[in-house]
């Protein structure tokens, strides 16, 4: 009786070799972008205790809701697979002493979790990269943010593909006076809402203004509208940022009715968005939270900060072909053997390439098999040179000639130890 095959969970998906170059080449250029910006790496958790995003998140937003995986553990604790990044790297922070009156420049990266319809470019595992600062109140941190997006899509390719979209949500004591304003709102047309809506207007009423419902958009045409709450310190924030990013030459446009997803944001909101990506749109999201580090228990801190899902990046990557040919090909060098005999030669020669051709792909044909049978998975594994031994005969010096196998033509022919040093001149090593 044959056993049922077991299947990935729905919405988690794997990442396959020849999907992983895209990965690779955007986590390069991540990584490369953020350190000549002077961000160190902080790692945290994938599990922690509810509360923490209940209390960051907010317990009335679809996050915490709905989509959060939560279970209580053998001690009865209450804990939550990460469903985004800044939470925990606050708690992280400022456990560890990091925080109060000090600045900090930090990112991260990893899977995030949230129980979603999983559908294209949305999943149930899904990766972010993070960026996160502390300690600096004026919007030229804010500028700085947005500024290392914009210089990531030019590495990747993507500048041309991607617009910024920008909102002054004002501060908690603005939004709760917004909030008030558009619940009133809300309750004098609540027979023209859907039941979302209805349950919206109460617990978090900004969260309406997201609405994909076309009839509540209409509705909310003649709602209030938050600028006309912002206060005067917001304003002279948010003015200010627009003309560093006019200086910086990053193009933008205001969208009022962006709030973000999550209850911890204050002030500037920004977020990047496609037209590559159908109904997904946004690719990075982020803004001020200068009240969140308090919230959580530690003492008041300022901070922003932004993610980007490195999901839908991949996906833009492969759709309009930014990947780099560098990134897809991982074996430049295939070594093989024409006689019997000789793997342990192979195996040194291979290594002794490897030395000479740092950061190059070389394999050494192991299991036997053919000559032919051998050139055959030269040209499947992508190599672009084959490095054969031969066996001349008895006392002989081995043969050894490299292949260049895009014309299946001898390039050079020589001595065993010469042939490394060949490799990396024709490799440009």
């Amino acid at each position: 009786m044959s056993k049922t095959r077991i299947q990935a969970i729905r919405g988690m998906n794997d990442v396959l070799p020849e999907e992983s170059p895209a990965w690779h080449f955007l986590e390069a250029q991540f990584h490369a972008v953020v350190k000549r910006f002077g961000y160190r790496e902080i790692r945290f958790p994938v599990l922690e205790q509810t509360q923490l995003f209940k209390r960051s998140i907010g317990e009335v937003t679809d996050i915490v809701e709905k989509e959060m995986y939560s279970f209580d553990d053998r001690n009865g604790d209450n804990l939550s697979l990460r469903p985004e990044g800044t939470a925990g790297c606050v708690r992280a922070a400022d456990q560890h002493g990091l925080l109060y009156n000090q600045q900090q420049r930090l990112w991260y990266q990893g899977p995030m979790f949230r129980h979603e319809r999983p559908q294209k470019g949305r999943y149930r595992q899904f990766h972010q990269f993070g960026v996160e600062a502390f300690g600096m109140p004026g919007p030229d941190i804010d500028a700085e943010l947005i500024q290392i997006s914009a210089t990531l899509w030019q590495a990747l390719g993507l500048a041309e593909s991607v617009s910024l979209e920008l909102n002054n949500i004002g501060s908690a004591g603005d939004r709760n006076a917004y909030g008030q304003a558009l619940t009133a709102f809300l309750e004098a047309h609540a027979s023209e809402l859907d039941d979302d809506a209805r349950r919206r207007m109460h617990s978090n009423p900004m969260r309406v203004l997201d609405s994909k419902n076309e009839a509540v958009q209409s509705v909310l045409a003649d709602a209030p509208a938050l600028a006309d709450f912002v206060s005067q310190e917001s304003c002279e924030h948010f003015e200010a940022l627009l003309q560093l990013l006019q200086s910086l030459g990053i193009e933008y446009s205001i969208n009022p009715k962006l709030v973000r997803g999550l209850d911890y944001y204050n002030n500037c909101v920004f977020e990047w968005t496609t037209d590559q990506l159908g109904a997904q749109s946004a690719v990075c999201g982020g803004g001020r939270y200068d009240g969140l580090v308090a919230q959580l228990g530690g003492r008041p801190t300022v901070a922003a900060g932004f993610a980007m899902g490195v999901e839908r990046l991949v996906l833009m990557l492969e759709t309009l072909e930014r990947v780099p040919e560098s990134y897809r090909r991982p074996v430049d060098v295939y070594v093989l053997t024409a006689s019997e005999g000789l793997s342990s030669q192979a195996l040194r020669l291979a290594e002794a390439i490897r030395a000479q051709c740092p950061g190059r792909g070389i394999v050494c044909h192991c299991g036997g098999g053919k000559y032919s049978s051998q050139v055959k998975r030269a040209f499947a594994a992508g190599a672009s040179l084959a490095v054969v031994l031969e066996a001349a005969g008895d006392n002989a010096p081995l043969s050894v000639k490299i292949r260049q196998l895009a014309g299946s033509d001898d390039v050079w022919t020589g001595e065993l130890s010469t042939i490394p040093a060949e490799v990396a001149r024709l490799l440009g090593a």
